[in-house]
């Protein structure tokens, strides 16, 4: 990463050249080009008043005219302008970071040839309807260009800013060989399906997520119904399934020999595709023509049943269970507060346990792919009532979740009962012992044996007597 002069100078003020500005005196300002060549004429009678306002206007003409500090990437295409030096450094190395894992998905070179601009603003308190990243692609008069804007505050989403930076990279992937396009056209957008999947095919991913919720999935969604749903109106449950989906996609398209060599290549017709995204996923791969619906459903199978063999059992998901139900709340200056979910159906909850318990939300709807299948209606039921009361609902919650307690401690028991039958059937069908308690039957067994008699001279003597006395 070095740090220059900007690719795109701030706008300066343009004068006609040899125009003339009065300021108390004459003098003339010249401006040749994009630089800035200022010539001061100050006749002699010119007063000290004027001569402190020409050096002002002055100064402040250089100042605006300062090339704004900005960083380039090792790659040379991210130009980051804005923040401080190690803020556009960290953004440097996210950026080049994601462009290498996408590569080195499709197996390709950087071949890069449009540069991208990422432009850092600070939070201002009054635009807060700013997004938190804006990506702009248009033609200008000297080629395409690419500016992601992202607006720095202490909440910044480092996943959007990644993904962006990835959509970027698409587009740029997907124009680099049409420069002279018309202006005023309109761009093809890189699908929702390709941006999740590439993410979630990044090296060292917790993919765990999106496994457990093709696992809680109750019916799979066909593949052409998939590749027409926009994921902006899903809600939280279904967004994971459409990455879930979208990473089992992507792999699936990228597997085998030619697989990311034919990925790149629709990646490059996109600009031209049609409006069939099935019809132009069959024209690169062959592996869709004859059934694509076959093909999917089996990625979808070997992904799920992979999964299920990881599941827990019934014991191991009550301690789960029990675990998350102790919910932890953040407290500043003060060690974190352990509540029970009863304590939040009785009052108004804080900000602080409105996180705490949507947080808990996320992590039960995620256990519900991991339970024993016999406790996960009880864990959806308990997610749905979390998810309730994070919105501040309590209306019949109490009595919901005593009546949800009783029956998990019903269910429990029951299980608990069946846990005892198993052991006591395994137990008494067996052919032969197990030899796990033979150590222990042997030690009680020599515990009862009489120990020897001792043959010194007074333990003789009194056996002898002893002998005596019972005859």
């Amino acid at each position: 990463m070095t740090d220059g002069s900007p690719l795109f100078p701030l706008a300066t003020p343009r004068l006609k050249a040899n125009r003339k500005l009065e300021v108390g005196s004459s003098f003339a300002l010249f401006l040749a080009g994009q630089h800035v060549a200022v010539a001061l004429i100050i006749p002699r009678s010119m007063t000290v008043r004027a001569t402190i306002l020409i050096s002002a206007l002055f100064t402040w003409h250089m100042l605006y005219a300062a090339p704004t500090e900005h960083s380039v990437s090792p790659s040379r295409q991210f130009i980051i302008y804005g923040a401080d030096a190690a803020l556009r450094g960290a953004v440097s190395d996210l950026a080049e970071r994601t462009k290498a894992d996408f590569l080195a998905l499709l197996r390709q070179r950087d071949n890069w040839t449009v540069p991208i601009v990422v432009d850092l603003q600070p939070q201002q308190a009054n635009l807060p309807e700013l997004p938190s990243a804006n990506l702009r692609f248009t033609q200008t008069g000297f080629g395409l260009k690419l500016q992601l804007d992202l607006t720095i505050s202490q909440n910044l989403d480092v996943s959007l800013i990644e993904r962006e930076l990835l959509r970027g990279i698409l587009l740029e992937m997907m124009y680099r060989q049409q420069s002279h396009i018309a202006a005023g056209s309109v761009f093809v957008e890189p699908p929702h399906w390709l941006l999740d999947g590439v993410l979630a095919l990044g090296p060292g991913r917790d993919r765990g997520d999106l496994m457990q919720a093709l696992v809680a999935a109750d019916k799979p969604l066909p593949l052409e119904k998939f590749l027409r749903q926009r994921p902006e109106p899903l809600d939280s449950a279904g967004r994971a399934l459409y990455r879930a989906y979208s990473f089992a996609l992507v792999q699936m398209l990228s597997d085998g020999r030619d697989g990311p060599g034919r990925l790149a290549k629709y990646i490059g017709d996109l600009s031209d595709a049609s409006d069939e995204p099935l019809a132009n996923l069959r024209a690169h791969f062959p592996v869709l023509v004859s059934d694509a619906e076959r093909s999917w459903q089996s990625t979808l199978d070997r992904l799920r049943n992979f999964q299920i063999s990881q599941l827990l059992t019934f014991a191991e998901s009550e301690r789960r269970l029990d675990e998350l139900l102790r919910v932890k709340i953040s407290q500043t200056n003060n060690p974190t507060k352990i509540a029970a979910l009863d304590e939040f159906a009785q009052r108004k909850i804080s900000p602080g346990e409105k996180m705490a318990l949507s947080q808990l939300s996320r992590d039960l709807l995620v256990f519900v792919a991991q339970a024993n299948p016999v406790l996960r209606p009880i864990v959806r039921e308990y997610q749905q009532i979390t998810a309730l009361l994070a919105r501040g609902k309590r209306r019949a919650i109490a009595k919901r979740l005593s009546r949800l307690d009783v029956t998990h401690k019903q269910l429990a028991a029951r299980m608990s009962d069946i846990d005892d039958y198993m052991n006591w059937f395994e137990a008494t069908q067996m052919n032969k012992g197990s030899g796990y308690f033979s150590d222990y039957l042997k030690a009680v067994n020599q515990s009862q044996l009489a120990p020897p008699n001792r043959r010194d001279p007074l333990s003789v003597y009194v056996d002898a007597l002893e002998d005596q006395f019972e005859n």
